[in-house]
């Protein structure tokens, strides 16, 4: 009968073999913290390896995500389809065993993140989304959304400042299922972290109103499971337990030291470390009791079948609302989702006189938003001037879950973040808001977006010189340019309230990648449409504005340029030459679209081009040409009134009609 120290053995020979036999890799944290993965896998975690994506699984999210062989190691013990081969083919080019792997649910993997803080503030989110879901759909005597999550966490992970965003949060909203192990070895690469961190964390999370559990030894199996056992034992508040661990354990010559942080062990210590901890095992071989022993799938199968038995008796007293809650945990859009889209457009549609973007937003929002029950929106403390806050939006408070609507407070990263671990949890189409000129404190969240492909959504308004008078620190000039250089992000600048509606609609059935919706402080006229048009602004780029015949230039704008283009075009139409207006919103829903019809709204014969928006020129050259022009700003903004800023940067209908007769004559 295999001791619980064999058990975690074969987490650290398993981990330590594959990153020598990869030549790559961390085998510290995997070797110190094994002895509490096989508690909390073995003892204590609620998951099926048969069906990964059992819908009241707990989370697991590894935070050091570097530890990555700590996971790979447990999934393929547990009967994850991870086969001893894909141990071996670790960090190998097109194995199931990358180096930080984010997201493979098919293996088991919720979400293992390579920046450090994002797994916690991921965890808030999963966490948060169980919450309102227990809130939403448990009744007396069916508690069918009733799981945990549970944290791996580092020292790292701790001094990034996402932690505290993420982990004050969750303080504060009270989401008492949610467990995190912090990995208290001291050692982060440059060695002991008393000399640059000398925080007292358990006081810190004390302070942020979690249950902290101190002086857990983190190899003393029974003290692992007696911490988890006052973790759960009450759920007013999320906890944070302190494990004193030993990175590298049972390396004999290198633990505790930072060599074994990020590089292999080394033949001899993996055979002195072989002997130390009484492994007499070839490498990669798991006798077959340990094997035996590890095999979770018979329990997790129980687990599933009892909630099989729980839900459908949940179905037969509440069928509406278990019906409502199996649509959204696999992720399709209800029933009546046309009708709603329609209904969204023609509003859209039906908006006269100016009005900004981001408060044709708030009406596409109020469409859409009470028939879209996963609809979940926030703003990181701007929900008056970001216009996130739709009429059935209810804020969700430490005791009422019952809500759709998060502040988030000044927390744009730890927002994000948590938004994706939402939605990596499921049954939530997640969206929150602020200024887009902070989307650069938000910005590696919005990458783990693009690469996990979630479907979020990223309101940012104030979307340009337009806001005025705050100036420079608060105009975005490079921001709109950055996210589309982003690969997986698909950026919305609509230029007035149809455009808004079809952004948001593009954003709800978008489900593998995030959508920005870039948007104006500042008035945008109504521009007129055809029904064909109106079903063009979908494709991202089409044809606002035609010429009798063959166009001599084509004018390219976005948001609030497209209403000088249009000026533009007038002026010239009336002096007898042939100008199309072909408004953006998204470019790269439009460069998406089949070559036909990118040839047809921008005929490649046609090489007399300019584009203009209120932002980096520097992207805008592929679609224009070298013999276009592009007018927009490469500078920092100023402080005054928007109409002076749009006239001292140029972008006036003046200066477009010049630089178009300009190329007409050249």
């Amino acid at each position: 009968m295999p001791t619980t120290q064999d058990l975690a053995n074969a987490i650290r020979a398993l981990s330590m073999d594959a990153v020598q036999k990869a030549n790559s890799g961390h085998p510290g944290a995997p070797l110190g913290m094994a002895d509490i993965a096989e508690v909390l896998w073995r003892r204590v975690l609620r998951h099926n390896p048969s069906n990964p994506s059992w819908w009241n699984r707990d989370r697991f999210v590894l935070s050091n995500g570097h530890a990555s062989m700590l996971l790979y190691s447990v999934l393929h013990l547990s009967g994850y389809p991870l086969s001893i081969d894909d141990i071996k083919n670790f960090r190998q080019l097109g194995s199931h065993t990358a180096g930080h792997p984010e997201r493979d649910l098919h293996l088991g993997i919720e979400t293992t993140t390579g920046p450090l803080g994002q797994g916690i503030a991921n965890a808030v989110g999963m966490a948060l989304a169980e919450k309102l879901l227990a809130a939403q759909y448990n009744r007396p005597g069916f508690d069918v959304v009733d799981h945990r999550t549970w944290v791996f966490l580092g020292d790292g992970c701790l001094m990034e400042g996402i932690s505290h965003e993420a982990c004050s949060l969750a303080g504060t909203l009270k989401l008492g299922k949610l467990v995190a192990f912090f990995d208290d070895n001291g050692i982060t690469i440059d060695g002991d972290v008393k000399g640059w961190c000398a925080d007292d964390t358990p006081g810190r999370f004390e302070a942020y109103g979690w249950n902290v559990i101190r002086h857990v030894d983190g190899h003393d199996a029974e003290a692992i499971a007696a911490a988890i056992a006052q973790a759960t034992a009450q759920s007013e508040r999320p906890t944070l337990v302190c494990c004193r661990t030993v990175i590298g354990k049972g390396s004999p010559n290198k633990e505790g030291s930072a060599k074994t942080h990020g590089e292999p062990l080394g033949a001899a210590e993996i055979e002195a470390t072989r002997k130390h901890i009484g492994w007499p095992y070839a490498p990669f071989e798991i006798p077959a009791d340990i094997r035996a022993a590890w095999d979770l799938r018979a329990t997790g199968e129980a687990a599933q079948a009892e909630w099989d038995a729980l839900f459908g008796r949940y179905a037969a007293a509440h069928a509406e609302l278990a019906a409502e809650f199996s649509r959204r945990m696999r992720g399709e859009l209800p029933a009546n989702w046309a009708t709603v889209r329609e209904a969204a457009l023609r509003e859209g549609a039906a908006v006269q006189g100016g009005q900004a973007t981001r408060q044709s937003s708030q009406v596409a929002l109020n469409a859409i938003g009470p028939q879209l029950a996963e609809l979940v929106g926030g703003s990181a403390d701007l929900s008056g001037s970001n216009n996130t806050f739709r009429k059935d939006s209810k804020a969700v408070t430490a005791t009422d879950a019952a809500g759709n609507y998060v502040n988030y407070g000044v927390r744009e990263f730890g927002m994000t973040a948590i938004m994706n671990g939402m939605a990596l949890h499921g049954g939530f189409r997640p969206y929150a808001g602020t200024f887009l000129v902070f989307s650069d404190y938000a910005r590696n969240a919005v990458r783990l977006a693009a690469l996990m492909k979630q479907g979020i959504g990223l309101v940012y308004t104030h979307d340009s010189i337009g806001l005025g008078e705050d100036g420079p620190t608060h105009q975005p000039v490079e921001h709109t340019a950055s996210l589309r250089l982003m690969p997986n992000v698909d950026v919305w600048r609509p230029c007035d309230a149809a455009e808004t509606a079809a952004a948001w609609i593009s954003t709800v059935e978008r489900a593998d990648g995030p959508s920005a919706l870039v948007l104006t402080r500042q008035a945008l006229p109504q521009q007129p449409r055809s029904a064909d048009q109106q079903a063009a602004m979908a494709r991202g780029g089409y044809t606002l504005l035609d010429s009798a015949g063959t166009p001599e230039a084509l004018l390219i704008a976005t948001g609030s340029e497209v209403a000088l283009a249009v000026e533009v075009a007038h002026a010239l139409t009336a002096q007898g030459r042939r100008i199309r207006v072909v408004s953006m919103p998204c470019v790269e829903a439009f460069d998406r679209q089949p070559a036909a019809y990118r040839d047809a709204v921008l005929p490649p014969a046609v090489t007399r081009r300019v584009a203009i928006e209120a932002g980096s020129t520097g992207l805008w050259w592929r679609h224009v040409g070298l013999n276009g022009r592009v007018l927009g700003i490469d500078q920092f903004g100023a402080s005054g009134k928007a109409a002076d800023l749009f006239k001292h940067f140029g972008l006036t209908a003046e200066k477009l009609q010049q630089s178009v007769v300009e190329l007409l004559h050249s």
